[in-house]
């Protein structure tokens, strides 16, 4: 079954309940473990990168917080860009 196939199902109750009356009790209450193991893993992802992402928060305003406290800059920290070339390249650098 095709990604686009599971997404029309999921979309439209009654393509669902077709798809559905093609399979046993048996197949229905396996897809049904299936699905719910699937929910439970992406909760569990959905959990842990936000968790992540307030342990990153949380370290970026430190570091902020620690360049204040130096009496220092953002602009202090980055190194000057090399500055580029404009135009293009000959065709054949000979």
């Amino acid at each position: 079954m095709s990604s686009e196939s599971l997404e029309r199902i999921a979309r439209n109750k009654n393509v669902a309940r077709a798809a559905a009356r093609q399979l046993s009790m048996e197949q229905l209450q396996k897809l049904l473990e299936v699905i719910e193991e699937v929910i439970e893993s992406k909760k569990d992802e959905d959990r842990v990168r936000q968790e992540e992402e307030v342990q990153k928060a949380r370290k970026l305003a430190e570091i902020r917080e620690q360049i204040s406290e130096a009496g220092l800059s953002l602009e202090d920290l980055v190194a000057e860009q090399p500055k580029r070339k404009r135009g293009r390249p000959p065709k054949n650098p000979k």
